[in-house]
């Protein structure tokens, strides 16, 4: 069985690349007019080499520093590299920056080339070999095999294939079988027009497998495609899958609406965002720390975007160390958990340094305490369940799903990890109907709550002589919420632990009743007994004000406490009857109501012995509580 991985070069202007590749392949990677003219690589060049079980497709890349934004493009999706040096002109500039960038990269295997072997003396090739050695000591090519190579001769080439089938096999070893099965995925690095056939993008497969018909999206953007035709290599497929070349194309979109830095992906996959959480590590070379708030170059993909750093929990990143940071782009991205990105600067343009995706659909954190700086750094951790809590932590009260941990923690196991944190108490399931579920982290509930009481001890402040704050008035604070369920599981949550008083008139911290005066307190002493003393014939709020003497803008919150505290009944905004009075008028009317039997507004009127001026509302606050329902010009018991 054949295995396809991308084979990437890299390596100083002039060192041989692009003639190593023709002497290897046949192929001339070099297309463009300009760079034919002037012997130099400016975009991306392609080719493919067989060595045994192992297909290669390689991309060879620019070596000229003006053109490293290309070379980064052309390093998305490489399995294993080929890092190229000249002999007769030992290790360049770009030949570092080309290191740092696959190192930062996380590519596990590869080659060193020496061209040009039949340019040096040997004495020569010897100390380039050592500086060579200690350039890439600690890296993943610090073991690689250094071949002796030279296109003019043919030295060398033979035992290039054998050791570039060796990192084949590593590279093979890794992640590439999971990736097979994974959802289908390639980053756009070239998009042009076929006179007939329309729109083709060509790129490196990173994930999955897509054939001719199948239903994709392109992202950022979600314009949703139809695979017309592939070709890889120039052979028309029916096929292509993760580690090979594809030129698609595609039915449902005009050449204009893509672009380098897209990706064509299985719907569903990937999720664009303008904010990423990301773990970022600064080269010791990097010429200062990345401060909170600078702005710098990502290369994640094939795309190119400003961002604006926000360190989490620190003010910056010291060279050669590692932090956290959330990043602002200028446009957005379509990531995943733990894909690789490189830092360069804004200005002037220099790498320094790179990261890994840890949420790559984030909200903003607006303030960092311990236990979001530990959920940051969960996001990175080794353990499935520990990046699931996290992710599913960060998801705060979106619409999270299962499903969505492949892309935002890299897992598999779904199932397992659901269970697993269920099981433990992070995962709670808030049924909103019987077919639907809100899923929340146990912390982000415990966060809600601890909102709720912080507004509800400010509501008590603002308003004191309220016994029970109107859930509409504590509702209103936590519009943000997607779902009203969401803030019900809260409440109910705050009354079970004792925290709040949670009923039909309202809410109320425990410990937080009103706070009255002496003249208060006398007041509303006053109001009862005027209101007992009224029967069914109270005054109204206005004339209870007028006839207070102290305290007149007092009467309408003492009035609310009393029917809060269940001595007063609120019957309209402008009048209250005494509990005692409302009861003997309800026992009263259901003895004349008992049967089905119906009574006008006259009829009700005169058994109460009242005016109209106080029946009709009265009437229409029974109808409101459901004592009784109207029916044509009559009411009966409901």
């Amino acid at each position: 069985m054949t295995t396809d991985l991308i084979l990437g070069t890299a390596g100083h202007i002039d060192h041989g690349k692009t003639s190593l590749i023709r002497a290897l392949t046949g192929v001339n990677t070099d297309r463009l007019p300009e760079e034919k003219k002037r012997g130099i690589t400016i975009e991306l060049g392609f080719a493919e080499l067989v060595l045994g079980d192992f297909r290669l497709g390689i991309v060879d890349v620019p070596g000229h520093e003006r053109f490293v934004r290309n070379m980064l493009a052309g390093a998305t999706g490489m399995d294993l590299a080929l890092l190229v040096i000249a002999a007769d002109d030992s290790i360049k500039p770009q030949t570092r920056e080309h290191l740092e960038i696959l190192r930062l990269l996380d590519l596990e295997a590869g080659v060193i080339a020496l061209t040009k072997c039949d340019l040096a003396d040997p004495d020569w090739m010897e100390l380039v070999e050592e500086e060579i050695r200690d350039l890439v000591a600690g890296s993943f090519l610090a073991e690689a095999p250094i071949v002796r190579t030279s296109t003019a001769t043919g030295e060398g080439l033979e035992t290039l294939r054998e050791r570039l089938a060796e990192a084949a096999q590593i590279a093979a070893a890794g992640s590439h079988q999971a990736r097979l099965l994974s959802p289908f995925r390639m980053a756009i690095d070239r998009t042009f027009t076929i006179a007939g056939h329309g729109t083709v993008v060509t790129g490196s497969v990173s994930s999955g497998r897509a054939s001719i018909g199948d239903e994709l999206l392109v992202e950022p953007g979600d314009v949703k495609v139809r695979v017309r035709g592939i070709h890889n290599h120039d052979r028309p497929v029916e096929s292509v899958q993760c580690g090979q070349r594809a030129a698609i194309n595609l039915a449902g979109i005009h050449h204009d609406e893509t672009c380098r830095g897209q990706e064509l992906c299985s719907p569903g996959h990937l999720v664009p965002s303008r904010l990423i959480t990301a773990e970022i590590s600064l080269l010791a070379s990097a010429p200062r720390p990345l401060k909170d708030r600078t702005r710098v170059r990502i290369h994640v993909g094939t795309a190119e975007l400003l961002a604006s750093v926000r360190v989490v929990g620190a003010d910056q990143i010291d060279p050669g160390t590692t932090g956290q940071a959330q990043l602002f782009l200028s446009g957005a991205a379509a990531t995943v958990w733990g894909q690789p990105f490189v830092v360069r600067s804004e200005s002037p343009v220099l790498t320094i340094g790179g990261g890994r995706v840890l949420d790559p659909n984030a909200e903003r954190i607006r303030h960092v305490d311990e236990e979001v700086r530990r959920m940051v750094l969960q996001l990175s951790s080794k353990d499935v369940v520990e990046r699931g809590s996290a992710a599913l932590y960060f998801a705060g009260f979106r619409d999270w799903r299962p499903e969505s941990l492949s892309r935002t923690a890299g897992i598999e196991a779904i199932e397992d990890v659901r269970k697993t944190l269920a099981e433990r108490g992070d995962l709670l399931e808030i049924a909103v109907t019987p077919k639907r579920s809100i899923r929340l982290h146990r912390l982000v509930l415990k966060q809600l709550c601890e909102r709720i009481e912080s507004t509800l001890k400010k509501l008590h402040e603002r308003y004191p002589l309220r016994s029970v704050l109107e859930r509409s008035t504590v509702a209103n604070q936590f519009r943000y919420l997607d779902d009203e369920s969401i803030l019900t599981t809260a409440l109910k949550q705050m009354s079970a632990d004792g925290t709040i008083k949670f009923g039909p008139n309202g809410i109320s911290l425990v410990g937080h009743g009103p706070k009255l005066s002496q003249n208060e307190q006398k007041l509303l002493a006053q109001l009862i007994e005027t209101f007992l003393a009224a029967g069914l014939q109270p005054p109204s709020v206005k004339e209870c004000q007028q006839q207070a003497t102290k305290n007149q803008d007092s009467v309408p919150q003492l009035l609310a406490l009393a029917a809060a505290n269940g001595e007063l009944v609120e019957v309209s905004s402008e009048f209250y009857l005494h509990a005692e009075v409302d009861r003997a008028a309800k026992t009263q009317l259901a003895s004349h109501l008992s049967g089905g039997k119906g009574l006008t507004m006259s009829q009700i009127r005169e058994i109460l012995a009242t005016s109209r001026k106080y029946a009709v509302p009265y009437c229409e606050y029974l109808d409101k509580i459901a004592f009784t329902k109207r029916d044509g010009d009559v009411r009966v018991l409901a």
